[in-house]
C-alpha cells in the first residue's frame, strides 16, 4: 500500500489526470455478455488466440455516457470497438431484447445483434471497480490504477447505485496498466520502477466468474 500511495503521489506531481477522474477516483461499471454455453469465458480461460468479450460500460452509476463494447483479441493484437447506447436500450439488452440495435444506422450494432441473437448471450455478471488515471500527450501515453474489484451475478441493474457486490481479488493488490504508441518514455517508466509489480493478463471478468464458481 505505500508504494501504492507513492506512486499516485508521483503521478499527481508529473502527469496530468485523465478527464474523467475526480479529486481521487472514478467508478467503472460493466455488465459482461457471454454466449449460452459461457464461450468467451472459456476461451479465456484456455487461452484461445481468437476470442472477444462483449459488455455495457458506464461511469459513476451515471447513464450519462453509456457504452456498448466488443474487444476482440487476436494474437498480441488487440481491437475494442463500441457503440454509445441509451439508457433503455441498455436496459433492453438487459433483457435480451437485441432487436434494439437493428435501428442504430452503424455496421457495427448490427454486427454486434448478430453475435448476440445468433449465440444466445445473456448477461452473465457486473464488475466494479475504483479508477485513478493519468494520461500524456507524448505517444498517447495513458496510465490506469484499478482497484476495489468487486463484482455481482445475482443483480444486472447497472444504474442502481447501491447494487450489492462483493471483493473479488485480494484488497491491497492493485492494477496497473500502462498504454502507448511506439515507445514509452524514459521518466514515466523510472516512475513506475518504485513499485513492486509483475506482468500478469488481467481479466476482471474473469476475476469475477471464478469468484461466483464460472
Amino acid at each position: 500500500m505505500v508504494e501504492e500511495y507513492k506512486l499516485k503521489r508521483i503521478l499527481d506531481q508529473t502527469i496530468k489526470r485523465d478527464s474523467f477522474n475526480s479529486d481521487n477516483t472514478y467508478l467503472i461499471r460493466s455488465l459482461y455478455f457471454d454466449s449460452i454455453n459461457d464461450k468467451d469465458y472459456f476461451e479465456k480461460m484456455d487461452g484461445v488466440e481468437n476470442r472477444r468479450k462483449i459488455r455495457i460500460r458506464i461511469y459513476n452509476c451515471s447513464d450519462d455516457f453509456i457504452k456498448l463494447e466488443l474487444k476482440q483479441k487476436t494474437g498480441q493484437y488487440q481491437l475494442k470497438r463500441s457503440l454509445r447506447i441509451s439508457r433503455e436500450d441498455a436496459i433492453k439488452l438487459i433483457n435480451r431484447e437485441y432487436s434494439c440495435l437493428l435501428k442504430y444506422d452503424d455496421p457495427f450494432a448490427a454486427e454486434i445483434y448478430t453475435i448476440m441473437s445468433l449465440e444466445m448471450y445473456r448477461p452473465v455478471c457486473v464488475v466494479d471497480y475504483d479508477r485513478r488515471a493519468y494520461y500524456a500527450d507524448e505517444n498517447d501515453i495513458r496510465i490506469t490504477i484499478d482497484s476495489n474489484i468487486r463484482a455481482s451475478e445475482s443483480n444486472f441493474n447497472i444504474f442502481d447505485k447501491d447494487l450489492l457486490t462483493v471483493p473479488v481479488n485480494d484488497p491491497s493488490k492493485i492494477i496497473l496498466e500502462v498504454k502507448y504508441n511506439r515507445f514509452l518514455l524514459s521518466y514515466i517508466k523510472d516512475i513506475l520502477s518504485i513499485v513492486d509489480k509483475s506482468e500478469t493478463s488481467n481479466s476482471k471478468y474473469v476475476m469475477a466468474r471464478i469468484n461466483y464458481g464460472g
